[in-house]
């Protein structure tokens, strides 16, 4: 009865997941999902423009329904509810009011896509990114994308703010501030009307918004005012200082405490973004990659100052002190598709049949509805299952995994995807197969950057759906990265990293080492190595390279 609790609230691209987890030993009592409605009916996005954005409200509501959801699982005193921490997928601003709430809750801007959270893939800002990246490098002062790869993102925080400033008037006019997702869920919960004074995310800000403590937090307003003058004018209503998700934003606020039943004295660590959490989670140490997979990936590392010192690791989503675990440098790089490139090739497969199957008059809705589902359910198991009986030796097509664009090394996201070496005998699983070979080639070019940069990896540790679900996914990149992988346990790791830098904000741990040493779930499997694979998919990794500079170029 004595025991301490902490919720970790993980923030995906199609759900939020809450966990309740038992700060002593990581036993995850409960958890609860919510999916987007107004996501899973594709409101407010346009694919084939790359538009994808997200209203509030469904994160909101999911707040609510997932903590509600977890407390009424467990049989717990709610006073043992000690801290909640949220982590979200970033880089995913929204404009806000004078008193940090999304535009979108307003009604004139209810069912305005730019009023909304521009989601992490959504990649119209290519333009506005090429800007950033011309004008870094040539206007005579510092290049403010040097802890970030030196290449700025469509993905990220200015890129996107710009590229809606400039589409629409009336949210420029509207928008006295900008919150990163993690920043507005956590804001939401202490009930923080004042987004001058708000704790803001060290991890969002350091890896997507410039920040940087070498120039005094955000970059000047004379390098952003070459781009529009509101980027000078709404910098003075952001931030200067960041803070690290081991630190408390705040206690639950009254009216959140009533809507949850939980107490006011309920610590609100400052939020972060799911990967970072992921890592923790999968008990990052130093020299360990870990790979969280999902839609996309995210490679999280950590590294001493010391180790690091000047250098600086070209094209990757940057380096920052204290992002992931405080103290040390975090360093992300990651893939703007994965388990979205597998996805993709899942509706090619299957849409005409569906539209065929319901337009049918042979059977009844009720057999359409479930003959439907099942083929969703199914069909990416047995395209793996067909996968896995064809030879490695026999993989001759060749593909790019950049249908989402390549995030890192070096971000370009208006690349497209590409395969070659097709003929009469290429079904469906083989094409399927290539594709997974092509994210685990994407993988190992980030792999072999880091090494390039003298980033030394001893371990790799997989975490997330993917790495959870996928035989034919991990044994292909064990193969393809020469390098065993280990599984996290966890199925939420970015959730249970989440509550364990609630602990330590609560003051439960001492510090975010002490809480993944006491709160780890450990690992479930090892993927090896297998010596004839690594053989042809050596050979293959070189062809790979070859196309990809082809297509490149």
């Amino acid at each position: 009865m004595n025991d301490n609790y902490v919720i970790g609230l993980d923030y995906g691209s199609d759900s939020v997941r809450a966990v309740l987890v038992n700060t002593a030993d990581g036993n995850c009592l409960a958890s609860h999902v919510y999916w987007y409605p107004r996501w899973k009916a594709g409101k407010y996005c346009d694919p084939v423009s790359n538009r994808f954005r997200q209203h509030p409200l469904d994160h909101l509501e999911g707040l609510e329904e997932t903590i509600k959801g977890v407390l009424a699982k467990a049989d717990i005193d709610k006073a043992q509810v000690k801290a909640i921490c949220v982590d979200t997928t970033g880089s995913s601003p929204m404009p806000v009011d004078e008193k940090g709430q999304s535009l979108a809750l307003k009604p004139e801007f209810a069912e305005n896509p730019n009023a909304m959270m521009v989601i992490w893939k959504d990649h119209t800002a290519i333009k506005e990114a090429d800007e950033i990246n011309k004008v870094a490098r040539t206007w005579g002062g510092e290049d403010f994308t040097k802890y970030e790869g030196g290449i700025y993102s469509s993905e990220w925080f200015w890129a996107k703010i710009l590229h809606v400033v400039r589409e629409d008037e009336a949210v420029k006019n509207a928008a006295y501030s900008w919150m990163e997702h993690c920043d507005f869920i956590t804001a939401n919960l202490i009930g923080s009307t004042d987004p001058l004074t708000f704790k803001r995310s060290r991890c969002a800000a350091g890896h997507k918004a410039l920040w940087h403590e070498s120039w005094g937090g955000l970059p000047p307003k004379e390098f952003l005012a070459k781009f529009d003058p509101y980027l000078a004018e709404v910098k003075d209503r952001l931030y200067s200082d960041t803070f690290t998700s081991d630190e408390a934003a705040g206690n639950l606020s009254k009216v959140w405490a009533e809507k949850l039943g939980l107490s006011e004295d309920t610590v609100i660590a400052v939020g972060t973004f799911d990967a970072h959490a992921g890592a923790v989670g999968g008990e990052i140490t130093e020299n360990t990659l870990i790979k969280v997979m999902g839609t996309s990936t995210c490679d999280i590392m950590v590294t001493n100052k010391e180790t690091l010192g000047d250098k600086l690791i070209p094209g990757i989503c940057g380096q920052v002190d204290g992002s992931v675990i405080p103290g040390t440098i975090g360093l992300e790089a990651g893939q703007s598709g994965f388990g979205d490139v597998l996805a993709w090739f899942k509706s090619l497969v299957i849409k005409p049949s569906i539209a065929l199957i319901e337009s049918s008059d042979h059977i009844t809705q009720e057999q359409k509805d479930n003959l439907i589902a099942e083929i969703e359910d199914r069909i990416i198991v047995k395209l793996s299952e067909d996968a896995l009986k064809i030879p490695v030796s026999e993989s001759t097509i060749v593909a790019l995994d950049w249908i989402n664009g390549r995030r890192t090394p070096d971000a370009n996201q208006a690349l497209k995807g590409a395969i070659r070496n097709l003929n009469m005998g290429s079904d469906a699983a083989r094409v399927f197969k290539s594709l997974v070979e092509a994210i685990s080639f994407g993988s190992k070019s980030i792999v072999d950057r880091f090494r390039q940069e003298g980033v030394q990896i001893d371990a790799v540790i997989g975490l997330g759906g993917v790495a959870k679900k996928s035989t034919l996914v991990m044994q292909t990149l064990a193969d393809v990265l020469n390098m065993p992988i280990k599984v996290a346990t966890s199925e939420q790791a970015p959730a249970l990293g989440a509550a364990m830098y609630a602990a330590v904000a609560a003051g439960i741990h001492p510090n975010t080492e002490a809480a993944i040493k006491a709160m780890s779930n450990g690992f479930d499997k090892v993927y090896e190595p297998i010596p004839a694979n690594v053989s042809v998919y050596a050979k293959l990794y070189a062809e790979y390279v070859e196309f990809g500079k082809l297509i490149e170029g």
